[in-house]
């Protein structure tokens, strides 16, 4: 079966509430069809995992976790600022409106990933591989994509004003309507995409980082 899209989550219609008691966050936990609409900040776990879940106005903020495992997931306004990701995953999951400022993801893998409309501000993926991922309509800005594989992502409609992309492979990736103003690493952009009107709002930067001096023709 194809799905319509990436970041179409599987998720069941019936799913059964999370509560702290039952379901805080620990070591090894595996979390199957469960509605999160609780408060989970600050928290520290390992090799968690959660699968067909949906995570509405849910708060992880400031939580830590290691080789986190998402699968078939849903976040609508969740607050995840300042979560902290290493080594973790995410497969088929779909993220809309949601705070992500400050949310570090290093040295993990997003896949069929959906991010809609979310505040992403000062967000770390440095060396995060991306395969069929789209941010559409995201504040990016000061995002660090350092040493990531974008090559399967696509940004259209976002604000990426002073994103960082040294040494980021960017080849095949698709920028469209996006606001790139003062952006590090610009020689990595060989092989990406870019609309006419992204290219053009570009060209500074572009001329910087390669050493061109612009004057007035007047």
């Amino acid at each position: 079966m194809t799905r319509p899209r990436p970041g179409t989550p599987d998720i069941p219609q019936s799913l059964e509430p999370a509560t702290v008691e039952d379901h805080d966050l620990e070591d090894d936990a595996l979390f199957r069809w469960l509605s999160f609409e609780i408060d989970l900040p600050g928290r520290e776990a390992d090799l968690v995992e959660f699968e067909g879940c949906r995570f509405h106005r849910a708060d992880l903020s400031g939580t830590s976790l290691s080789q986190a495992r998402l699968t078939d997931c849903a976040f609508d306004h969740a607050n995840l600022a300042n979560l902290r990701a290493d080594k973790s995953s995410m497969l088929r999951v779909r993220l809309s409106s949601c705070r992500m400022t400050g949310l570090q993801w290093g040295g993990g893998t997003l896949r069929e990933v959906d991010v809609v409309e979310c505040r992403a501000d000062l967000s770390v993926f440095r060396f995060t591989g991306f395969r069929d991922v789209v941010f559409s309509g995201c504040n990016l800005t000061r995002a660090d994509f350092q040493n990531a594989d974008l090559t399967g992502a696509q940004f259209t409609g976002c604000d990426l004003t002073g994103a960082q992309f040294s040494h980021a492979n960017l080849a095949g990736s698709r920028f469209r309507n996006c606001i790139l103003a003062r952006i590090g690493g610009i020689t990595s952009f060989a092989g990406a995409i870019l609309a006419d009107q992204d290219l053009i709002a570009l060209s500074h930067t572009l001329a910087a980082g390669l050493g061109i001096r612009l004057e007035d023709s007047g």
